[in-house]
């Protein structure tokens, strides 16, 4: 069993800005929508042996698996716990109103396609990337869980060869190597990484005077944030202690107990009306066409 776990809100802002390139500012309601569904088909169908191609990267996906097991998370509110530590924390402030109104259907349209969802309001898409990751390492079935974003957060998921953090759009596979390879820290250093040198992406800024190579030299030498000599950080040290905690991501939300329950089973009945809603009726013949594919080999 291998078990793909997907940035949705990363994915939904990816294609929606990718389809600016061409539809000239004119944004279609679910445009974003159809282009995550096809990610998500497309992955479904090369697990599933369907698909001479697709959105996957070479070694990550083993083709014709038979089962796919899969499922995304989303930031159902933008805000999350972390605007109460830290009031400069990234907000929905900003977001082009055409693609915050994807939000939302993009929600209810994976869970119509038969697909499991996550739409987290206190926590957030990362944390619950994390927590799902740390539920399936936990299951003896899986053998192997595939995280699918860039986000440098997630890098502190990763674990050896067997939890591994995947770029679809730059076709990379990260595993615990790699992360050291990239930052300069093992993976579990990753917080105390970001914590020193921020996260514009996420609003917070990191201690001034350290970048990314004294800060991974510290690390190396100290260890933990918590373990710097008094002297090394000195009136900032609480300051590089909150945002650690902002960078630290969560790993206990109770989003499954087995990883069974995230295998795809096929589209609902309910898919039927939203491929109408969105204009793309090839979405539901593509799933019709692998469910029955699936059932005709299982038979």
């Amino acid at each position: 069993m291998i078990v793909h776990l997907i940035d949705g809100t990363y994915e939904l802002f990816r294609h929606f800005y990718g389809l600016r390139r061409f539809t000239k500012g004119k944004d279609r309601p679910y445009s974003a929508v159809v282009g995550v569904l096809q990610t998500v088909l497309q992955m479904i169908e090369h697990v599933k042996g369907s698909a001479s191609r697709g959105h996957y990267v070479e070694g990550s996906v083993p083709r014709g698996q038979g089962a796919a097991y899969l499922g995304v998370a989303t930031d159902h509110v933008i805000e999350s716990f972390r605007n109460r530590l830290w009031a400069d924390y990234k907000t929905g402030a900003g977001i082009e109103r055409a693609l915050l109104a994807q939000f939302h259907p993009l929600e209810e349209a994976l869970v119509a396609m038969g697909v499991v969802v996550w739409p987290m309001i206190e926590l957030e898409a990362d944390d619950a990337l994390a927590s799902a990751a740390h539920l399936a390492s936990k299951d003896k079935r899986v053998q192997k869980v595939a995280i699918w974003t860039p986000d440098k957060d997630l890098a502190q998921c990763v674990r050896g060869t067997r939890v591994v953090q995947i770029d679809g759009r730059r076709k990379t596979i990260r595993d615990a190597a790699g992360v050291r390879e990239k930052f300069g820290v093992d993976r579990p250093l990753i917080p105390d990484l970001l914590a020193l040198v921020g996260d514009a992406a996420d609003g917070y800024p990191g201690i001034p005077g350290i970048g990314a190579r004294t800060a991974a030299q510290l690390l190396n030498r100290y260890g933990q944030i918590e373990k710097f000599p008094r002297n090394v950080l000195g009136e900032k040290r609480d300051l590089a202690l909150l945002f650690k905690k902002l960078a630290t991501l969560r790993t206990d939300a109770p989003l499954f107990k087995k990883a069974e329950t995230l295998r795809w089973r096929g589209a609902t009945p309910a898919f039927a009306k939203w491929a109408k809603r969105m204009e793309a009726p090839r979405l539901l013949e593509r799933c019709d066409r692998v469910k029955l594919r699936h059932a005709v080999l299982r038979e």
